[in-house]
């Protein structure tokens, strides 16, 4: 054998053992990662759990986007309630008061029928067909089977003086974040 070539060939011998990563530098790249996911965690749940004025929004938004659409499919009218004064809400006939506790609902598998205002959010108007029910034990929503619906306007407070105005449309029954004026 050529003696050129058989240097060559201990070399690229040499060189595919020194190929694969060593024990130590595996080590570090999990240890990055792992710190990496350490700091994402929180962030991610936060940005997933809806809580204060993102559930007090989803749920209003989710309760009447399902009430439109039950009015629509069963070609009846949907009536959503409102009671300001135990900060909830819910599609009339869709649940009950859960086992004699006032002001809790059951919820119904697979759909949203009923919403609350967590406590850091204060209802700063509440007007139906342009008449305020902030104050009101309790009010109502329709929602007819031609996809229209009585007007609603509800303006959100929270505890950092954050405002938001939501705003049913009567003429398609879809809930939209207006402006404040």
């Amino acid at each position: 054998m050529n003696p050129a070539l058989a240097l060559r060939s201990r070399g690229r011998k040499r060189n595919a053992l020194r190929a694969g990563f060593t024990l130590v530098e595996i080590l570090i790249v999990a240890g990055v990662i792992a710190l990496i996911c350490t700091l994402a965690i929180p962030s991610i749940y936060q940005l997933a759990k809806k809580t204060g004025l993102r559930r007090a929004i989803s749920d209003l938004r989710d309760v009447c986007a399902n009430a439109r659409a039950q009015a629509i499919f069963t070609g009846s009218e949907v009536t959503v309630v409102f009671y300001p004064l135990e900060r909830r809400f819910g599609i009339s006939g869709s649940s009950t008061p859960a086992s004699g506790k006032s002001g809790a609902f059951e919820e119904a598998p697979g759909t949203t029928t009923t919403g609350i205002i967590p406590e850091d959010i204060t209802i700063e108007m509440l007007d139906v067909n342009q008449s305020e029910y902030k104050d009101s034990p309790w009010t109502r929503v329709r929602f007819y089977p031609n996809g229209t619906s009585d007007e609603l306007t509800i303006v959100y407070r929270t505890d950092d003086n954050e405002f938001r105005k939501l705003v049913l449309e009567p003429t398609t029954a879809l809930l939209t974040q207006g402006p404040m004026r």
